[in-house]
């Protein structure tokens, strides 16, 4: 399997199991617990299927970034959270950094 499809699987993954972590309301609610364990072990086995290649930096820069941008839109589309211009902002220049990196730094590993 593709490494960057590791890495996506990865995020996505982390994505499900944080905003499960919310819904098991402090694991007392079943479904939502069973989500969260299983979402992070799927993560971190496919983040470190990721490290076999990918360099540590720029994993950990992807995953924390996009995982950063995902996680703020799951909350606001299901638990109403606000967003205002400021985190708006602050989540572009993420992207635009996770963008540069891999985009024209050599130690991305492309």
């Amino acid at each position: 399997m593709n490494n960057w499809v590791c890495l996506a699987i990865a995020i996505l993954a982390e994505t499900v199991a944080t905003t499960a972590l919310k819904a098991s309301a402090g694991f007392t609610r079943l479904l939502p617990s069973v989500l969260v364990v299983l979402g992070y072990g799927i993560a971190f086995y496919m983040l470190a299927l990721t490290l076999r290649s990918i360099p540590l930096g720029v994993t950990y820069a992807v995953w924390s970034g996009v995982g950063i941008v995902l996680i703020t839109l799951a909350g606001w589309l299901l638990y109403g959270q606000k967003l205002d211009a400021g985190a708006l902002a602050g989540m572009a220049l993420i992207l635009a950094g996770v963008l540069v990196m891999n985009l024209f730094s050599k130690t991305a590993g492309h």
